[in-house]
């Protein structure tokens, strides 16, 4: 096993198993390399060279067993833990099986790609007692949880409205190098994969659960089968107002995504520039002077989270786990929880059904969707 550098609350290792082995599943095992609380013992891929290549890519995880069915590997290793990584199309199966037969999970965005499929999960999570941690990476950084806490809590008066734009380019040769890229069924667009995250972070910072969605999509330059470029408005149940942009037809050297939530007597923004993060907070005095709330928040994170939070910014999967961890010994739910990947599949969908009808929605959905609903959508 690799070196373990990071403490946990976990008093005996964890057994893990990571399902898919392509471009995401080098941050979970870079992730467990740092926590004690975890074992992996075996890896499933279809493809032998990408599960070898895997466990090449970091110290210490060479003698880990390879897989090719997910079935045989969790039927044999009875893991603590599933890791899904696959193409979201997937997702589903490999989660209900994995609950279905005892496991805790650990699974990339979106839950899935239906809104039927996502409530069965998010039941089943409920039936069993078993845990499901999002890969809703954006909850995981540093000083976010403290200022969601402080919004929740009324400190900053009246949430009025936010935004998000995600702007993550790639090029025709991301999209070649899976066919499974950019397809409806499997991954959906620039909304679906890329921008879900922000989505899930923006609503979870507003406090409160959407109740409209009114949306446009387009495909402007890239060759696939769903959205290079979405925006969309969301009304909450408190009456706030969300702006959501996300696309994958601008520069891929240049990805940026940036979040603003404004209150009464805040407001912050944070983001991603080419790989540069930037957080300001600010707050209005009860005498009308604007404080900047910066270094307040860092020292409460660090009295709170210590350096272990601000390692997780350089890989929130770090959080993740150690979330998760925490979460199945402790018998708690994990800050991105099963009900975190309904709600965001949901929401996702309903923007989707917005754009196909061509007038507002209302959340959540009642009857079900899919992303194989809008194929089609741009003939």
């Amino acid at each position: 096993m690799a070196e373990n550098t990071t403490t946990s609350s976990v008093s005996a290792p964890l057994s893990v198993i990571i399902i898919g082995c392509g471009r995401v599943a080098e941050k979970h095992l870079k992730a467990i390399s740092k926590l004690k609380g975890l074992e992996l013992k075996a890896v499933v891929d279809t493809n032998p060279d990408s599960a070898k290549r895997l466990l090449g890519s970091v110290k210490g995880f060479a003698g880990v067993k390879q897989y090719s069915d997910y079935k045989t590997a969790i039927d044999e290793v009875k893991p603590s833990i599933v890791s899904v990584t696959v193409p979201s199309g997937l997702h589903f199966q490999i989660a209900k099986y994995a609950m279905e037969h005892g496991s805790n999970l650990l699974l990339e965005k979106p839950m899935t790609m239906s809104v039927s499929e996502a409530r069965e999960i998010f039941e089943l999570s409920g039936k069993t007692g078993l845990k499901i941690a999002m890969g809703h990476i954006y909850r995981y950084l540093p000083i976010v949880g403290l200022i969601k806490e402080d919004i929740a809590e009324g400190k900053f008066g009246k949430v009025t409205h936010g935004s998000i734009y995600v702007r993550w380019g790639h090029g025709e040769d991301y999209y070649q190098s899976a066919a499974w890229r950019g397809t409806w069924k499997s991954d959906g667009g620039a909304l679906m994969n890329q921008t879900i995250h922000a989505i899930d972070l923006l609503v979870w910072l507003m406090g409160s659960e959407p109740e409209e969605a009114s949306a446009m999509i387009a495909k402007r330059i890239r060759n696939i089968e769903a959205e290079d470029l979405g925006m969309a408005v969301l009304r909450l149940e408190n009456g706030a107002l969300a702006q959501i942009e996300g696309t994958t037809a601008t520069i891929p050297s240049k990805h940026t995504a940036e979040f603003s939530v404004f209150c009464e007597n805040a407001q912050l923004t944070m983001g991603l520039d080419s790989g540069k993060p930037h957080i300001a907070v600010y707050g209005v005095k009860p005498n009308g002077k604007t404080k900047k709330l910066n270094g307040y928040y860092i020292r409460k994170q660090f009295k709170t989270g210590g350096l272990f939070s601000y390692k997780c910014a350089l890989n929130p999967h770090l959080g993740i786990y150690k979330d998760l961890c925490d979460s199945v010994i402790e018998n708690k739910n994990p800050i991105a929880d099963a009900y975190a990947g309904f709600s965001s599949v949901d929401t996702l969908l309903g923007i989707y059904k917005s754009a196909k009808e061509g007038h507002p929605v209302s959340l959540p959905l009642k009857d079900d969707f899919n992303s194989v609903d809008m194929t089609g959508f741009f003939d």
